[in-house]
């Protein structure tokens, strides 16, 4: 019998990649594509299980399942830092205001 590849391995690869790209953007997109990532990977890892000698491309899984964890956590801690930065300012009200403060400073108008 012919070895297949498994079928979401390359997408799993591309949203664990943008995933990890994007965790400094308050965290939520690196959370979003990590975790659609990951939840395919398993996906994929249980069609492996089912029949090992029908697939080939097990080893990219892994590497592409690594990557989604890696942007999962990433994601998590930065949004965690995220939050925590607002709350040792005061609060969201204070946080804009400090925003508001800054681009004032620099010129940047609203």
């Amino acid at each position: 019998m012919e070895q297949q590849k498994l079928p979401n391995v390359t997408i799993v690869i591309v949203l664990s990649i943008l995933g990890f790209l994007c965790c400094c953007f308050a965290g939520v997109p690196g959370i979003l594509f990590g975790g659609i990532a990951l939840l395919l990977a398993l996906k994929d890892e249980k069609k492996y299980k089912e029949n090992p000698e029908g697939y080939s491309n097990f080893s990219q899984l892994k590497t592409a399942k690594i990557l989604a964890i890696i942007a999962l956590v990433l994601g998590v801690l930065y949004l965690a830092y995220t939050i925590f930065s607002i709350a040792q300012m005061g609060g969201w009200e204070a946080y804009m205001e400090k925003s508001s403060e800054l681009m004032e400073q620099w010129g940047i108008e609203e």
